[in-house]
């Protein structure tokens, strides 16, 4: 793998700002990221200096904007439509069997297919530069609907103890009724996780950065290393958005997110994305026709607004989450800083090469426990207490009463969740 950094050191003082804060001249590397940052986001001219060819380079903010709406919307509106109606009227009954059977495209059925979450469903594809998307009703829909359809009895998944906890409780309880393998390893244990996928198996689900903990896995490495044993390769990239990180360019098959959190961005609809080849999400898109998971078109419309500032939120998510970090690092009270941006991270290395930028989420263990949390929270201002993540207004919680309610407590502590743990 490549060792040239695609992110600035979020501790260095050489990082850009937004707003120019910083008045010394910054590092030439700095300058060469950044550089390469902007032609990502907004496309790339010739060598010769001609003008940005939107066909071959369109930007990520631009396709955040206008894909899945390029087409004509009825009535000449320039957003698509709320499209409520369950079902879907044909006079000709040769065009309907055509529709239903899918040999021409259409709509018979909301549970099934719908133009408002269509169109969402095009727009995270563009994000993603991938083949095919689907939504699910929430995150945890898009989580199980994916492992459910892949695995079989007696198939096995390998995955890291540091996961999401609701998508543990589908690897601990689940899984297993169903005659279904699982092993979990150390989540920054690379050697242990590529040994137990070896072994053979169906699914290699990784989750990068983890929820809570902001461990960081090697994706292009982990993901060789499952399709060498034939592994369909998940990853979870909910806290970096296809912004911050690109799961598929890095070797991964499929993508989930819950949309809940940063891709809607506003605390105001549930909602989960899966992301890959047009081969595997349509296995996944079948069955949850079939358990009705389904996405409501309101709930699409929000989300595809969120995701029109996508782009301008995780900037801002980056910059705010990275000057936190610095400053809760240099306080007595706090033990320790979980954030892939500080070089003190041990996944700092990784996430340099594979990030193009930290995120806007960390966690930190203040000194004291469960008791210094309690004191600490009442005296925050601008922030609200309660689980979720990713809205424009912060959100703190402790993973005890959120994430990872459900998780014993001494599991919680064997995954490197103290009880003094703030995220």
């Amino acid at each position: 793998m490549a060792t040239t950094s695609r992110v600035p050191d979020a501790g260095s003082e050489s990082a850009l700002r937004t707003r120019g804060s910083l008045h010394r001249k910054p590092a030439r590397d700095v300058v060469e990221i950044t550089a390469a940052r902007l032609r990502f986001l907004y496309g790339a001219g010739t060598a010769e200096g001609d003008r940005v060819s939107q066909e071959k380079k369109q930007g990520m903010g631009t396709t955040a904007v206008w894909a899945g709406e390029e087409g004509e919307q009825p009535y000449g509106a320039t957003v698509v439509p709320v499209v409520h109606s369950v079902t879907y009227n044909y006079d000709d009954v040769d065009e309907w069997f055509a529709v239903a059977t899918g040999t021409q495209p259409g709509h018979i059925y909301s549970r099934n297919t719908n133009p408002t979450v269509d169109a969402l469903e095009k727009k995270m594809a563009g994000l993603e530069a991938a083949e095919d998307a689907t939504s699910f009703s929430t995150g945890m829909a898009a989580i199980s609907n994916t492992l459910f359809t892949l695995l079989s009895p007696g198939d096995r998944v390998v995955s890291v103890k540091d996961s999401y906890g609701g998508t543990l409780k589908v690897f601990t309880d689940f899984l297993p009724r169903f005659g279904v393998e699982v092993e979990l390893c150390e989540t920054e244990d690379h050697e242990a996780i590529e040994a137990a996928v070896a072994k053979g198996c169906k699914v290699l689900y990784l989750e990068t950065p983890t929820n809570p903990t902001l461990k960081v896995l090697d994706l292009e490495r982990l993901s060789k290393a499952g399709h060498a044993q034939g592994a369909t390769v998940v990853v979870d990239n909910t806290f970096s958005t296809p912004i911050n990180q690109r799961p598929l360019e890095l070797g991964a098959d499929l993508v989930v997110y819950s949309g809940t959190k940063f891709l809607n961005g506003h605390s105001d609809a549930m909602c989960g994305i899966l992301t890959g080849s047009r081969e595997l999400v349509r296995q996944v898109f079948h069955f949850r026709e079939i358990n009705g998971a389904s996405l409501h078109a309101s709930t699409a419309y929000l989300v595809m607004r969120g995701l029109k500032t996508l782009e301008l939120r995780i900037a801002r998510h980056n910059e705010n989450a990275g000057r936190l970090a610095r400053f809760l690092a240099e306080r007595d009270e706090v033990e320790q800083v979980n954030y892939p941006g500080l070089e003190t991270h041990r996944g700092h290395d990784i996430a340099k090469r594979q990030m193009l930028g930290y995120g806007g989420m960390l966690s930190f263990s203040l000194k004291g426990g469960m008791d210094a949390v309690k004191a600490f929270m009442p005296k925050l201002r601008f922030a609200h207490r309660g689980a979720s993540l990713g809205s424009v207004g912060t959100l703190v919680g402790s993973p005890g009463t959120t994430s990872h309610v459900e998780v014993p407590k001494e599991e919680r502590a064997k995954a490197g969740i103290p009880e003094g743990l703030v995220r």
